[in-house]
């Protein structure tokens, strides 16, 4: 949980709630006694699900003045299936209703993301490669998002354009060539950062090679162009697959023999999973 500490973990709850409470929630200040104590369950509606985000229950909770004990909660990764209770806390009962859209909002996002991981793994067990996000994150919530993909198996590429090199398509037509961008990075990185290019054609690879790339991007190329790339590389030099991976195609592609299959659909077109929030009276 390192890293989502240093995101203002905190400070992210607050303007979730917020964003949802306004001036206060006029319906439950109508209906619910500000003291009435109650009991929240949190049921799985999905046919399967991996669990994410569970953790955040406690800390929004409190945020919304309702005094939470958590009774119950499921463990961060766990296959959960239509029925199965994901938690259960019990507080003040007019807070827990104040929470709620935002805690569904949280866990059911993080959730579709680590469940959409895991059958992407899934799909490449017995093969090499890993299954990697990008930076294509729903803005501000990078952390919890990159978290999510970890929770459902998958890895993390760069958290931040300061945490490694990729040359892309644009740094390459700014500098004028593959070799001349590759020989700038290379003046410039520390000498603990791995330098890597993106290529969207084998003559580029030919020409990565030369330049002395550590690893590559092979940007939307063919099946049969992977393989000759990974027969040009050796086992030496790490290639990555971007675009064109779908749960369809990502099997094949990691039977061509890559290291990492980069996928944003990891983040950026995850489905929510459905669960839903029961209230009790003490």
């Amino acid at each position: 949980m390192s890293v989502l500490n240093q995101i203002g973990l905190d400070e992210l709850l607050r303007r979730a709630l917020a964003e949802d409470l306004g001036q206060g929630d006029i319906t439950t200040a109508a209906t619910v006694a500000p003291e009435q104590a109650g009991r929240a369950r949190i049921i799985v509606k999905e046919p399967e699900m991996v669990l994410a985000g569970g953790f955040l229950l406690l800390p929004l909770f409190e945020l919304a003045g309702a005094e939470p004990r958590i009774k119950s909660l499921a463990v961060e990764g766990a296959r959960l299936r239509a029925g199965d209770t994901l938690g259960e806390i019990e507080g003040k009962l007019a807070a827990l209703l104040i929470g709620e859209r935002t805690a569904l909002n949280f866990i059911q996002l993080l959730s579709g993301i680590a469940t959409l991981t895991r059958q992407f793994v899934a799909a490449v067990e017995g093969t090499r490669a890993r299954i990697v996000d990008t930076r294509k994150t729903h803005p501000g919530l990078r952390a919890l998002e990159k978290y999510a993909v970890r929770i459902g198996g998958g890895h993390n590429h760069r958290f931040g354009l300061d945490s490694g090199v990729l040359i892309k398509e644009n740094h390459i037509a700014a500098a004028g060539s593959v070799t001349a961008a590759l020989k700038r990075a290379r003046a410039a990185a520390p000498h603990t950062f791995r330098i890597e290019i993106e290529c969207e054609s084998l003559a580029q690879v030919k020409e990565a090679l030369g330049a002395g790339a550590d690893a590559i991007l092979l940007d939307n190329m063919t099946l049969d162009d992977v393989r000759k790339a990974r027969a040009m590389a050796g086992e030496k030099i790490l290639l990555e697959v971007s675009g064109g991976v779908s749960l369809e195609t990502v099997g094949a592609i990691a039977a061509t023999g890559v290291d990492i299959i980069s996928a944003g659909a990891l983040t950026h077109s995850a489905r929510a999973v459905d669960i839903s929030m029961r209230i009790e009276q003490a």
